[in-house]
């Protein structure tokens, strides 16, 4: 029979009755009894409330800028310009549809993340032990939480431990607070310290607090990349609106019909805004996001992927991170009575198997291949096991061989120092035996039992190995190739940190994390500046060299996969949970790694930089433009007093060009060597000196069409506008690249857009649609135009670059 009760019946059940039910049948619930709960209760997931699809499209037409256009839309209709109502409407609805499709995309790739992210939990079912996602949990489950977990449901513990469990996301409370026999934890409290089990009361909706911990953030979150965008973005419209209020008085100085100058002016505004800015990044981003996923590293953090192209400086982790985390048994090493086989003996006591801690699971290896002492422990029997925190750094096990009940413990040789309080020669040689282990790059494992006098004996330590990942030197000499600076961080004893750094190339001037805290945040901030690594590390110390770092203006990576780290990996740039972290450094990293090694932190500064050279050479391209058309415009009102363009052609320009830049972010680039950052000044220099060829281009095609062609005011529009139309999309050619425009060849997908719709607006003044035709003589001469002049500035721009000290 197994336990079948109901979510009432666990919540009222006492502690006595619980822990009796619990020891009377403990094979949790059967497979077929999950499953019909499953049915009645529904995942153990919060329903998410749906955005309703008709309202959020509706929604792209509510703002300033549809505002404008549709004022626009109105004013056309009320001066019975249908052509201009029609195509103004298209543009409506096309921005409308370009943010609601994009935002669709984005949400997809959130989604996706968010299920490659979920957490699993151990469930007991049919009487065994499984992993198993958490969203199958059902009340009635039996489960086991430790260490690092995220608490999966609403659970009542039972049994003789206890845990320690972290809150604050859910009640305020700062301090962790102990849970033991019969207490309530809650779905998304992590645990800090502890093990224990507990049944399943309350799923998904039906949880106290009714909803989990947020793994997955959305794109909505600003960085230091996309407050810069926006400040472009800002910049343009104050440039617009500018000129285009010096177009509208001049217009009603001249006496000029007021609705088509308000109707000018308006359009004008809407075409010169960056419509697309914000679809470019969300497309750019998700884009990102997707391709590292495919290289087994999750972004939880859209955004961080843009932080990690300007990080300079890279925290490792060193256990599981540099390391690959498979411990094997060395030597021993006992002291006083003590023999070699007792320190095995006792340190397997003090290891619980099923935990499947690494430091554990070598213990319970080598012992399994010792015959001797695998007899020898089937006459214990643990009574108790307080596992390992990273606080205390030290398991205990209470053990009991026939009527003698006695206490062993395992840990980090200080902390088993302490708690014997050797002194004298021992204590010296036990600092020996770790430095000696700690030169052969072993971790020492201090190993002590506690007699019946209640007095604690340090019986001996154990030598483990955790060799470094075959990847971990090539990463972090990549990572130094490309201007990071690289750092490790480890608990372990210095000597050990200086024979691992010296192993994968980092260097041996590590540091003994105490030293910081005696030194003032200056002195601190150098130590760590010229320091290779931190060794003897505890989690406070951890959360303080990133502070540091990032307070001596670093943009600070950090590596980390357990409870401990959390805090780090939560105040870096950009936080890393490795394989195999913890629930809870995961819930706080920005990015995700799901397979071993380190090798995918490469793939991501690429990727990030890449990201950030598509960014730039779009905000150079817009920048570019909006000066190009709003500076030509005015300039041909305020000196030759006639408009170059009709509203219409400026919709059409907006249309035609806004739909083919979203390509660029598949584009082909190449990643710098070193960390980007914005540089405005050379940004803005190089945007208005491309602005500005194209504005004296605008005027030699205007003098000829006028003067020397002696083109009628309409086909002088037409011809006009398929020249602004063709060099503006030619333009984006020449932003992507400081060198020539050849030198890096463009994404297909960015080609084939550009011709679409520059053949497009051909085919529209050629054949007179909705605009005044010229015919394919003066439409191929545009092309020819166009094109040389694009040759020229391509030129031109690399000079200025050269000029700007930026290329050879």
């Amino acid at each position: 029979m197994n336990i079948i009760l109901s979510v009432d019946q666990v919540k009222k059940f006492s502690v006595q009755a619980l822990q009796q039910k619990m020891e009377t049948d403990a094979n949790g619930l059967s497979s077929t009894e999950a499953k019909n709960r499953f049915e009645q209760f529904g995942p153990n997931k919060l329903i998410e409330k749906k955005k309703n699809p008709f309202l959020n499209f509706l929604s792209y037409f509510w703002g300033p800028i549809p505002w404008m256009i549709e004022v626009a839309v109105i004013i056309s209709g009320i001066m019975y310009s249908w052509d201009d109502f029609w195509i103004i409407l298209t543009l409506l609805v096309f921005n409308a549809v370009v943010g609601f499709w994009q935002e669709y995309k984005a949400d997809n790739a959130i989604e996706l993340l968010k299920k490659k992210l979920a957490l699993s939990t151990r469930v007991k079912r049919d009487g065994v032990w499984k992993d198993l996602s958490a969203s199958s949990l059902v009340p009635g489950d039996v489960v086991q939480m430790q260490l690092g977990d995220i608490i999966p449901a609403d659970v009542k513990v039972f049994g003789n431990g206890y845990l320690s469990v972290d809150e604050a996301a859910l009640t305020g409370e700062s301090l962790p607070v102990d849970k033991r026999n019969g207490d309530v934890v809650y779905s998304g409290a992590v645990i800090k310290q502890g093990e224990m089990e507990g049944i399943v009361f309350g799923t998904g909706e039906h949880t106290f607090f009714g909803r989990t911990t947020k793994l997955v953030t959305d794109t909505k979150n600003s960085s230091h990349f996309q407050k810069a965008i926006m400040k472009i973005g800002n910049y343009l419209i104050i440039f617009a609106v500018t000129l285009v209020t010096i177009i509208f008085l001049v217009s009603i100085f001249r006496h000029d019909p007021l609705l088509e100058s308000l109707h000018f002016s308006l359009v004008l505004i809407v075409a010169a805004i960056p419509a697309a800015l914000p679809a470019v990044l969300s497309v750019t981003m998700a884009i990102g996001a997707i391709e590292l996923s495919k290289r087994q590293a999750i972004v939880s953090r859209l955004v961080a992927i843009e932080e990690m192209a300007g990080m300079d400086v890279l925290c490792f982790d060193k256990t599981g991170t540099i390391t690959q985390n498979k411990l094997t048994v060395g030597q021993s090493h006992p002291f006083g009575k003590y023999t070699e086989a007792d320190v095995l003996l006792y340190a397997t006591l003090a290891s619980k198997e099923e935990d499947r801690d690494a430091i554990d699971d070598a213990i319970f290896k080598h012992t399994h291949d010792d015959i001797v002492i695998k007899k020898k422990l089937n006459a214990y029997t643990m009574t108790a096991f307080v596992p390992f925190d990273p606080v205390k750094k030290r398991t205990e096990s209470t053990v009991k061989l026939g009527r003698t009940i006695f206490h062993v413990s395992k840990g980090a040789p200080q902390m088993i120092l302490e708690l014997v309080g050797t002194e004298g020669k021992i204590k010296d040689d036990i600092t020996q035996t770790v430095t000696d282990f700690a030169k052969k790059g072993y971790r020492a494992l201090g190993v002590a039992r506690k007699t019946v006098k209640g007095k604690w004996d340090f019986v001996g330590m154990l030598a483990l190995l955790d060799p470094a990942r075959d990847d971990s030197a090539d990463t972090i000499a990549k990572a130094r190739a490309m201007g990071v600076s690289v750092k490790m961080i480890t608990g372990d004893h210095i000597a050990i940190a200086e024979d691992i750094g010296e192993e994968v190339g980092l260097g041996k001037n590590m540091v003994v994390a105490e030293k910081l805290i005696k030194l003032s945040d200056t002195e601190a901030e150098n130590m760590i500046e010229n320091s290779d690594g931190f060794a003897e590390v505890f989690p406070e110390h951890k959360f303080r060299i990133v502070k540091l770092l990032q307070h001596h203006n670093h943009i600070v990576g950090m590596t980390g996969d357990g409870v401990n780290d959390a805090p780090a990996l939560k105040v870096a740039d950009v936080g890393i949970a490795v394989d195999g972290a913890t629930d809870a450094a995961k819930s706080v990293a920005d990015i995700v790694f799901t397979k071993p090694g380190i090798s995918v932190i490469i793939d991501a500064i690429e990727e990030s930089r890449k990201i950030f050279h598509r960014m730039t050479h779009y905000a150079i391209y817009r920048i570019a433009e909006t000066i190009r058309v709003l500076l030509f415009i005015t300039l041909s009102i305020l000196v030759f007093q006639s408009y170059p363009v009709t509203a219409l052609m400026i919709v059409l320009l907006a249309i035609l060009n806004d739909a083919p830049i979203m390509t660029i972010a598949y584009d082909h680039v190449k990643f710098s060597h070193n960390p980007e950052h914005w540089d405005m000044k050379t940004l803005l220099e190089v945007a208005t000196f491309l602005g500005i060829v194209g504005v004296f281009s605008s005027f030699g095609i205007y003098y000829i069409g006028r003067v020397v062609m002696h083109l009628s005011p309409l086909m002088l529009q037409s011809f006009i506008y398929l020249k602004l139309s063709v060099a503006g999309q030619l333009t984006v050619f020449v932003a992507r690249t400081k060198h020539h425009f050849w030198s890096i060849k463009p994404a297909k997908i960015l080609l084939a857009a550009v011709i679409i719709t520059q053949s497009i607006a051909t085919i529209i003044v050629v054949y007179g649609i909705v605009l005044p035709p010229i015919g394919w003589g003066l439409a191929l001469f545009v092309w020819v135009y166009a094109l040389v002049l694009f040759l020229i500035t391509d030129l031109l721009k690399v000079q200025f670059y050269r000029f700007l000290g930026m290329v050879a």
